[in-house]
């Protein structure tokens, strides 16, 4: 009879490993030392969509999935409930598909989740409840100045955000110039917050931005090193001036 790969099958697997003589290493994990591992799984899938190859991005899904399911076996919380629990949330946060609610916009269906989910939670919510604290920086700030637009407390437009930019930069440099680690810490961050909402008001995920422009950094730099091999040389036997104008060159290929 042909195996049925299946999320009971899976299951199975999981449990083995858990179980007295299973695996030492998968015995000694708990949720505390899974962490990274999720945050690992979950950025490797991201790579394959950047990627677009489907085949690693199906693999990538997998190990996300065990993830999800080594997690429930260790906190004891059966699959089907796990399932049902997210099952039903979803057709009660979508009464226009599974009701006889009406919208008329992407917008409109947003509104409506954010409502039943404040109604789902019960007690009166800030605007700003929900924002995971675990969230990297970066969209953890998107997140946050989005919410806090949302119920009008936001910059009028784009230019004055780059108003706030350039005295955050003026802040920064003072406190650089003073020499207080704390203010310049402190001003650092000021700084990137405005640069995340000025992109937030240019329409721009600064997330995306930022991946996008370390990923032609590593690939205009890994330019410079090649060419500096080429030569019989490397990046510290090498000047400035000399990376600059490999620089210069990686920059002007196409798709740079």
């Amino acid at each position: 009879m042909e195996q049925t790969h299946d999320l009971d099958w899976l299951s199975g697997i999981v449990r083995r490993l858990l179980a007295p003589g299973g695996c030492p290493w998968d015995r000694e994990q708990t949720l505390e030392s899974l962490r990274s591992f999720l945050l690992e799984e979950t950025c490797e899938v991201i790579d394959a969509i950047d990627e677009g190859d489907r085949g690693h991005h199906r693999e990538e899904l997998g190990d996300l999935l065990f993830q999800i399911v080594f997690q429930a076996e260790l906190a004891g919380h059966p699959l089907s409930e796990v399932i049902r629990a997210i099952g039903e949330k979803l057709i009660r946060r979508h009464p226009h598909v599974f009701g006889d609610t009406e919208v008329s916009s992407t917008e409109e269906v947003r509104l409506n989740w954010e409502q039943i989910k404040d109604r789902e939670r019960g007690a009166a919510r800030g605007a700003l409840s929900g924002v995971p604290r675990a969230m990297p920086a970066l969209p953890r700030a998107l997140l946050l100045s989005q919410r806090a637009a949302r119920v009008g407390f936001d910059w009028p437009d784009a230019a004055s955000v780059r108003d706030k930019v350039m005295e955050e930069i003026d802040e920064l440099g003072a406190a650089a110039s003073a020499g207080d680690r704390a203010a310049v810490e402190h001003e650092l961050g000021d700084l990137l917050f405005a640069v995340v909402n000025w992109g937030r008001k240019l329409g721009q995920d600064p997330e995306q931005a930022l991946r996008r422009a370390n990923g032609r950094f590593g690939e205009r730099f890994g330019h410079v090193e090649s060419e500096l091999a080429r030569r019989g040389s490397s990046p510290a036997e090498s000047s400035l001036d000399e990376m600059e104008a490999l620089w210069q060159q990686a920059k002007r290929r196409p798709g740079s």
